[in-house]
């Protein structure tokens, strides 16, 4: 039946449409519920096939996604989905259908739950493991008001590797709250699960004999008169002898859970079942269900860590458009197996994205030397320091929006002892249509001011194949920073050795071909950060249309700086334009601009992003609902340029 899906195209919507709200589901006749099924996967593979998106891990969820909603009373009860990557279905049967169409388009719904968006979204979650901490903080803080409603995390099995879902389970227990975790076991997070815990739960596969056979004694005993005070020992003592010769070291049981499960997660009665019979347990309960990620669309089942997240693509096949242009993280791939090669001691981390980081061809290549810690950034940077104690050169690679997960650990276990850890922050920046929680904004604030630290960030493919170099031979703590993006064309100056503190001078004339050296008279200097070169760059021909020549001096170095060459540097220039791809506040603009204004050099602006978060679209829809669209920066220097000539005037 759900073969068939990618021949339906857009088609009509019967049932799908007729649903506003949970309330409206719960009218629908179980016999049209695998209709409905059928029809939230077409729509949801029709929306991604255009915009984009998260699809095997919402193909996935979509029975058991009904089944919360027809036994639950959302938003009465809660339902947080960790990360919430696979909310699409969820979206779809609260109100959301009529504009699904805008998935994570500018000014349209985004791909996760959003608290501005729905009543229905209690989180704005993009991250992973924090649904279990929120479901419990929310379930206590209505427990204290005596507000009734019943909360449900939804978490999955790549999720449980991460440190902050087993601190929440370990609260859980201690509390005793009724809470429900439904653990989503589909042996995924984005990469396959590796690790102690996917064998783990591999082995949850007797339970449903226990459960069957615990509820009918629990039946029969709560029919004995007295029974509580006279055989509660012993009911105790058997079931915990039962579970222990059907289920040894069942860690939920262990943590003051009830367990039930495995369940299949596309038998929609049975998950209804289970879920009515749970939600009056009196303590918290884990119901386990297994499902299986991009069902009903062959290619996603096939391949669920490719179409994890998507961009546009053909539903007849699967297939998606691929540019010739090298990507940064291509790039760095690349450029790190070649240095691998050469040197033994290379290994490479990454947290559950060997795919998005470009470590998988890494891993292929040096197996041995390669590890996948699951969604554990904490550990991650610290495994790596210990890593590096030992002789080895770790290299890490976690996006920018990640990272942030792992700060104290970059501080205590890496930089205080300055060991010599390349950490490699993919989608630094602007990160396109990913909503709010995923932009790469913070991580120049961030860590600017940890001691020990080096900060790089190359401009293109050519200046981070020569960073890395440089940062893997240095045996001190690096960060190397690039965006989510193409990169640029090269010129010559991007050759130039690694100098510590020095950035890269791009003359007016090495991006516009049609000036010549000659006639080219110096008036505006670009700071900026690599991951921004390209942005300069479209503003430095924008002004040269207007015959304002611009040079751009590329920050290889965020930190440190050569403070000297670059003072010197912009005193050759009537005007200075800092553009950095990170917020104004705590970064290295406004670092650079107080230093300039200290040697009297005041004719400067300052282009970074504001103090917000913000909203998915395109890269350039993005800059330009922040004011650093290439126009705007191209604004900014005139507008120096013009105060200029007005002092000039005045005199």
């Amino acid at each position: 039946m759900y073969c068939a899906v990618f021949f339906f195209g857009e088609g009509s919507f019967t049932i799908l449409s007729s649903i506003n709200s949970p309330k409206d589901l719960k009218q629908i006749p179980e016999s049209q519920l695998p209709e409905l099924s059928e029809e939230i996967r077409k729509k949801i593979l029709a929306v991604v096939a255009k915009n984009g998106g998260h699809l095997a891990s919402n193909l996935g969820v979509v029975e058991l996604t009904i089944a919360l909603h027809r036994v639950f009373s959302s938003p009465e009860d809660a339902i947080i989905f960790d990360v919430s990557h696979q909310c699409y279905a969820h979206k779809l049967l609260t109100g959301r259908y009529g504009q699904f169409d805008t998935l994570r388009k500018h000014g349209g719904i985004s791909g996760f739950t959003r608290t501005q968006e729905s009543e229905h979204d209690y989180f704005d979650n993009g991250h992973s493991s924090a649904s279990v901490s929120q479901a419990l903080g929310l379930l206590t803080a209505w427990n204290l008001q005596d507000k009734a409603g019943k909360v449900v995390a939804v978490i999955g099995d790549g999720a449980l590797t991460g440190g902050m879902a087993f601190e929440a389970l370990c609260h859980a227990g201690q509390l005793s709250k009724k809470l429900i975790v439904v653990l989503n076991d589909n042996q995924m997070s984005i990469s396959p699960n590796n690790g102690s815990l996917s064998r783990y739960l591999s082995r949850l596969t007797m339970t449903r004999t226990y459960q069957t056979f615990r509820y009918r004694i629990d039946h029969l005993v709560d029919k004995l008169p007295n029974s509580e005070r006279h055989l509660g020992k012993f009911i105790i003592r058997f079931k915990r002898a039962l579970k222990g010769f059907l289920l040894s070291n069942n860690l939920f049981s262990d943590l003051g859970f009830e367990y039930v499960g495995p369940l299949d997660g596309h038998n929609i009665p049975e998950l209804e079942q289970v879920f009515r019979r749970v939600r009056n347990l009196p303590k918290p309960v884990v119901v386990h269900v297994r499902t299986t990620k991009g069902k009903g669309y062959s290619p996603a089942e096939n391949d669920p860590a490719t179409f994890h997240g998507i961009g546009p693509f053909q539903i007849s096949d699967g297939t998606f458009e691929k540019f010739d242009t090298l990507s940064f993280t291509e790039s760095f791939s690349h450029a790190l197996i070649s240095l691998a090669e050469k040197n033994p001691h290379i290994a490479a981390i990454t947290a559950a994205m060997a795919k998005g980081t470009g470590l998988d061809a890494f891993s292929r290549r040096f197996s041995e030397r390669f590890f996948d810690v699951g969604i554990a950034e904490e550990h991650a940077v610290t495994f790596a320091g210990g890593l590096a104690a030992g002789g080895m050169v770790p290299v890490v690679a976690i996006y920018s929006t990640f990272i942030q997960r792992a700060v104290d650990q970059i501080i205590h276990d890496v930089a205080l002892s300055s060991r010599g850890v390349v950490l490699c922050f993919d989608r630094a920046g602007v990160v396109p249509n990913d909503s709010e929680t995923h932009q790469g904004l913070f991580d120049i604030a961030l860590l600017r001011s940890v001691p020990n630290l080096t900060i790089l960030a190359p401009a293109s493919a050519k200046d981070l194949e020569r960073c890395l170099a440089w940062a893997v031979e240095l045996k001190k703590p690096v960060a190397i920073r690039y965006p989510k993006m193409s990169c640029p064309s090269e010129t010559d100056a991007f050759a130039s050795p690694v100098e510590i503190g020095r950035g890269l001078l791009v003359r007016a004339e090495d991006v516009v071909p049609t000036l010549a050296a000659e006639d080219v008279q110096k008036k505006v200097l670009f700071v900026t950060t690599g991951g921004f070169y390209t942005e300069t760059v479209q503003a430095v021909r924008s002004l040269a249309m207007e015959e304002i020549y611009a040079d751009i001096y590329s920050l290889r170095f965020i930190k440190p700086l050569d403070e000297n060459y670059l003072v010197s540097l912009a005193e050759k220039y009537a005007a200075v334009v800092l553009a950095e791809d990170g917020v104004a506040l705590g970064g290295v603009s406004e670092y650079i601009q107080n230093v300039l204004f200290s040697r009297g050099i005041t004719n400067i602006a300052v282009k970074a992003f504001p103090d917000a978060f913000l909203s998915h679209g395109t890269r350039d829809e993005i800059c330009s609902d922040a004011h650093m669209s290439p126009r705007d920066l191209a604004g900014a220097a005139k507008r120096l340029l013009q105060g200029v000539q007005d002092k000039n005037c005045l005199k």
